[in-house]
C-alpha cells in the first residue's frame, strides 16, 4: 500500500547505471519518495548530500574511489540526521558489521523482492525499523564467538534467534543507566521483536515503546537498533 501522508527524500548512490535504474524502478512503485539526486561516487555523494539535504541515501556499497563505507563515514560526519541504508549482493556479516559501525542505519541485499524494500525504507525514514530476525541471530552468533556458518536468508526466511535466558537478569550490570522497563524492552529488541510484538508482549501501546526506544538510544549514545543489540549482549541482558 502507497503511503502518502509521509514525503521522503531520497539520494541514489551508485557506479552503475542499471543499479540506479533498479532503485529508481522500486521507489517509483510508492509515491511516498521522491528521488532528488543521483550519485556515480562516494565522493559526489558526500558533496550532494550537503546540497540537497535528502532524508534517506541508498548507498552501493562497492564503488570505485573512497567507496560506499568511507563516503557514509564522511556523511554521517556533516550531516548525522541523513539516514543511510547499504545497498550490496554481498550478505557477508563482516561487510554489515562495518557499514553500522560508520553509521548505517541499514543494510539492503540488491536481490530482495522490491515490497521488502519498501516496507524496509519506509520503517528506516521513520524510524521504526524493526531488526530482523536474521540478523538478530547473527549479532548474536558474532558476539559470542560462534563459528559455525549462518546460511543465507532472505526477508522472508530469516532464522529464529535463541529465546531470552531466565537467568540474563542475574548477569546484568549495575552500571547501565537502564530501568526496568528499558532493560526489558532492550532485551525484546535485541531478540528482533518489533515495537509492535514488543507492545504485545509487555502490555504497553506501540507509541510507549518508540518514547521508551528513544530514551534508551539517548541514554546509552547510540544511535540504531543493532548497536542496541551489541550493547544488550555485553550487558548480559
Amino acid at each position: 500500500m502507497k503511503n502518502k501522508e509521509i514525503s521522503i527524500r531520497v539520494l541514489l548512490v551508485d557506479d552503475h547505471p542499471h543499479g540506479r535504474e533498479g532503485m529508481r524502478d522500486i521507489l517509483s512503485a510508492d509515491s511516498s519518495f521522491e528521488i532528488v539526486g543521483e550519485a556515480m561516487s562516494g565522493e559526489e555523494a558526500v558533496a550532494l548530500v550537503e546540497y540537497l539535504e535528502p532524508d534517506l541515501i541508498l548507498m552501493d556499497i562497492r564503488m570505485p574511489g573512497i567507496g560506499g563505507l568511507e563516503a557514509t563515514q564522511r556523511i554521517k560526519a556533516s550531516s548525522p540526521a541523513a539516514k543511510i541504508v547499504m545497498v550490496t549482493v554481498s550478505d557477508d556479516i563482516t561487510d554489515l558489521f562495518e557499514a553500522i559501525r560508520r553509521g548505517a542505519q541499514g543494510y539492503l541485499l540488491k536481490n530482495l523482492m522490491p515490497s521488502a524494500w519498501l516496507e524496509y525504507l519506509r520503517a528506516v525514514a521513520i524510524d521504526e525499523t524493526p531488526m530482523s530476525k536474521e540478523l538478530a541471530g547473527r549479532l548474536l552468533q558474532e558476539f559470542t564467538g560462534s563459528t559455525s556458518a549462518v546460511g543465507t536468508q532472505t526477508a522472508e526466511k530469516a532464522i529464529t534467534p535463541p529465546q531470552p535466558d531466565k537467568h540474563a537478569a542475574n548477569r546484568r550490570t549495575a552500571a547501565t543507566p537502564l530501568t526496568d522497563r528499558e532493560k526489558e524492552i532492550l532485551e525484546r529488541v535485541a531478540y528482533g521483536d518489533s515495537n509492535k510484538e514488543i507492545g504485545a508482549k509487555l502490555g504497553i501501546s506501540e507509541n510507549t515503546v518508540k518514547n521508551h526506544l528513544k530514551n534508551i538510544l539517548q541514554k546509552l549514545h547510540l544511535d540504531n537498533r543493532v548497536q542496541l543489540a551489541r550493547y544488550a549482549h555485553e550487558q548480559g541482558i
